[in-house]
């Protein structure tokens, strides 16, 4: 049986994609690096976003979302499954946004939430 998921549990967005990719370059990483999305206790809600570049760990799934190899903790499944990462650069914010479905709560700065 392959890690790979069949479905793509997290959707990245093209404004997202385009970020990521030009982040990836600055840092000149190699090949077996992709985009690790995950969460952590703490932030104001109860869980805050983990979002970086990581190579692959022995509890990860991997999967393809939008032409990027995205890796996530198979144990943070339950809380990420059918999230929206996109990318806003508008005069009141900037930066990565998420639009998390399993959220019951969310925080005012938006990288915080609970389930």
């Amino acid at each position: 049986m392959s890690d790979t998921a069949i479905d793509t549990p997290v959707t990245l967005t093209d404004g997202a994609v385009k970020q990521l990719r030009r982040i990836l370059d600055e840092q000149n990483l190699s090949a077996e690096h992709g985009l690790r999305v995950g969460v952590k206790g703490g932030g104001c809600s109860g869980f805050s976003y983990i979002l970086g570049f990581d190579v692959k760990k022995e509890n990860d799934t991997s999967f393809v979302s939008n032409g990027l190899t995205v890796f996530m903790d198979k144990a943070h499944g339950l809380y990420l499954l059918g999230i929206e990462i996109d990318f806003v650069d508008g005069l009141d914010n900037r930066g990565f946004t998420f639009n998390n479905p399993n959220a019951t709560d969310t925080c005012g700065c938006g990288t915080s939430f609970s389930a």
